[in-house]
């Protein structure tokens, strides 16, 4: 049982606990994709963001999702009572749920790293790689998290710093080259 659910911290950390949540209905950051139902008002023209990658489940997309929502004026209320039946299916693409795949990683860091350089303001957005590259967390390895695991991990804490790093870079590039159309549509409008 978790208090705090669905939260974005000020430095890039994403508390999830979206299956753990206990207490009343409250607003959140973020949703689970299993937990997610919207007004059609909410979300007009909006559609899931095509550039997240993964061949089967695209990781994150709910935090794109929700974010912009929550940009655009609306709120995400998370309410722990409303139960659901989530029966995990088999997968058919690289990330099969308990088992390591670095393309997977790849995918999930790339993901989350894309999301949050667009939603977090400048400075955070500098607070966001430092800590991401430095610390990170348990799914998205940074080197305190590495050192911390490599004594039980070995060689696959070593793997799993190597995709969260390449993801994080991935996802920094992509981040980069949308700012750049961005900014050079801006400059050709006129504005």
């Amino acid at each position: 049982s978790q208090p705090v659910v669905g939260k974005l911290q000020w430095f890039g950390r994403v508390i999830g606990n979206h299956h753990l949540g206990i207490g009343a209905p409250r607003e959140v950051d973020i949703l689970k994709g299993v937990n997610m139902s919207f007004r059609t008002q909410a979300i007009g023209e909006l559609r899931f963001d095509e550039r997240m990658k993964g061949t089967g489940a695209q990781v994150h997309f709910e935090m794109s999702f929700t974010l912009t929502l929550k940009r655009a004026g609306w709120k995400m209320i998370y309410d722990p009572s409303i139960a659901v039946d989530h029966y995990p299916s088999q997968r058919f693409d690289e990330d099969q749920r308990h088992n390591f795949n670095d393309l997977a990683l790849i995918n999930l860091v790339h993901n989350e790293t894309l999301i949050l350089l667009e939603h977090l303001s400048p400075l955070r957005r500098i607070v966001f790689l430092f800590w991401s590259v430095l610390v990170g967390t348990r799914e998205s390895l940074g080197i305190c998290q590495w050192l911390r695991l490599f004594p039980e991990q070995g060689k696959l804490a070593s793997k799993k710093l190597q995709a969260s790093l390449e993801g994080r870079w991935l996802g920094y590039q992509q981040y980069k080259i949308q700012s750049l159309r961005f900014n050079m549509a801006k400059q050709h409008s006129g504005y």
